[in-house]
């Protein structure tokens, strides 16, 4: 069906598209739908396919979703294909108006008590990122012993930033494997050691500005493989990269 691309993900109840084109009803032509359900590979709006009297409650608030849920006979995901991560991607859930007024003062009856437990995840959290860009620099010193302390602190840093869906917060990340922290690595110096992010913003492929600056990126790789007794630490040695030495993803 065009607008909506397969496979579609599987869930609990009803599924409900927001459309990525125009779309109208295969059963009574209104349109077009903002939102839609699929019979038989036809669209259907809401009301032809008995969903009509739910209403839309967005993503964000995680307790309201999941207690609107349980407060609601009836309910259903909804999820939009997002092209670029050729993923579908929830977008919220469509649940009973009575429903949703109940989860509403379910959620007013016990917000401080929620917000305590946020602060304390948000502390906790802060803590484990503090013990994990710890490690993952102490990885990319013993991988690469030439690399300067502070400079591998800020490859962690920027690897490892929780939400970011960079190399360190990937599974292989997490674990520290040896492909993902040299990622890390290889990524901070392409972006800070060389003039890769000038080639693309002149206009150059992406696949072409990598081959351009790869036997740079290489050669620091090599060099921080080999411990550095003076502790210097120059990553771009003589005459020096193009580029700032700040790591990027």
């Amino acid at each position: 069906m065009s607008g909506v691309d397969p496979p579609f993900p599987v869930t609990r109840g009803p599924l409900v598209f927001q459309p990525v084109k125009r779309r109208r009803c295969g059963a009574c032509r209104s349109g077009p739908l903002a939102l839609l359900v699929l019979e038989d590979g036809q669209p259907r709006c809401l009301d032809c396919a008995d969903l009509g009297h739910l209403v839309f409650l967005p993503r964000g608030d995680s307790a309201l979703t999941r207690r609107a849920r349980e407060e609601s006979g009836l309910s259903a995901v909804v999820v939009r294909f997002h092209r670029r991560r050729g993923r579908y991607e929830r977008q919220g859930v469509l649940v009973e108006e009575d429903g949703l007024a109940r989860a509403e003062a379910r959620c007013l009856a016990d917000a401080e008590a929620r917000a305590r437990r946020r602060e304390r995840d948000a502390v906790r959290r802060a803590a484990e990122d503090v013990r994990f860009v710890a490690a993952f620099a102490q990885e990319i010193r013993r991988l690469f012993p030439g690399c300067p302390e502070a400079r591998a602190r800020a490859v962690a840093g920027h690897a490892g930033l929780r939400g970011s869906g960079r190399v360190g917060r990937s599974a292989a990340g997490r674990a520290l494997s040896e492909g993902a922290v040299t990622a890390a690595v290889r990524a901070a110096v392409r972006h800070g050691d060389t003039p890769y992010d000038r080639l693309l913003m002149a206009g150059v492929a992406r696949r072409e500005a990598r081959a351009r600056v790869g036997g740079t990126v290489q050669a620091v790789l090599e060099r921080w493989a080999v411990s550095d007794p003076a502790g210097s630490g120059d990553p771009a040695g003589s005459g020096g990269p193009a580029g700032s030495s700040g790591p990027a993803g």
